[in-house]
């Protein structure tokens, strides 16, 4: 077990910075983050090229396919700016004390990675694709480098979302685990009735037995009376 809720301890705790940046998903977040950059860096910088030397309009390295790299800067820069969101959200998820809170938050990371993960996979075919058509020029050759780069690393970012995927979803089992114990082992309301023996087990009764509201003391000769003599 990683903590009380959700995989962190409890509200309120101490924030060590140390600690925190040696979390594996901490690591995970800055390498996809890094990751990212590779990708709409390469592309924006050196994927974009003159045919020829008589020609000044820049040109799609990856087939001359505008939507190529225009995709692959889009994925890109979601997922630099997704990753600076976590990284936040993950550094004061402690602070969180609701857990419906993190719940919502663990969940919302969950669905987040699997969406950037099936982007990632997209923009690795989409691109790996394009370049398999494209005719190397003397001047789109300058680019090769930059291209092999943004498919490798499209590649290498399916594998870090997928994994950051699965441990928001053992975050929100454990958490949903934890939740269950706690509704499960004790009553709803606090003045809520003891249970009684289960059926079955020969000590329970047919009739409840209540105690009178009044007691009465009742006497076979009251004071004062005196039975008559005839």
């Amino acid at each position: 077990m990683e903590g009380a809720s959700f995989g962190a301890g409890r509200a309120g705790g101490a924030i060590d910075p140390v600690d925190f940046l040696k979390q594996p998903q901490t690591l995970l977040r800055v390498t996809t983050w890094i990751f990212s950059i590779v990708v709409f860096g390469s592309i924006v910088n050196e994927c974009y090229v003159n045919k020829d030397s008589h020609e000044t309009q820049l040109l799609c390295i990856f087939n001359e396919n505008e939507s190529a790299c225009g995709y692959g800067i889009a994925v890109g820069i979601i997922a630099f700016f997704g990753c600076i969101f976590f990284f936040i959200v993950d550094l004061y998820f402690q602070q969180i004390s609701s857990v419906k809170d993190r719940k919502r938050a663990v969940l919302l990371d969950l669905g987040f990675s699997g969406f950037l993960a099936f982007l990632w996979f997209v923009a690795f075919c989409f691109l790996a694709n394009q370049w398999q058509r494209t005719t190397l020029t003397r001047a789109f050759a300058q680019g090769a480098d930059a291209a092999r780069a943004a498919i490798a690393f499209s590649f290498f970012s399916i594998i870090v979302w997928v994994v950051l995927a699965v441990r928001a979803l053992q975050r929100y089992r454990l958490g949903t685990d934890m939740s269950l114990f706690a509704t499960e082992q004790f009553p709803a309301e606090a003045a809520a009735p003891y249970p009684g023996y289960p059926a079955g087990s020969g000590t329970e009764g047919t009739e409840t037995y209540q105690s009178p509201p009044f007691t009465e003391t009742l006497e076979a000769n009251p004071k004062g009376y005196q039975v008559p003599a005839y």
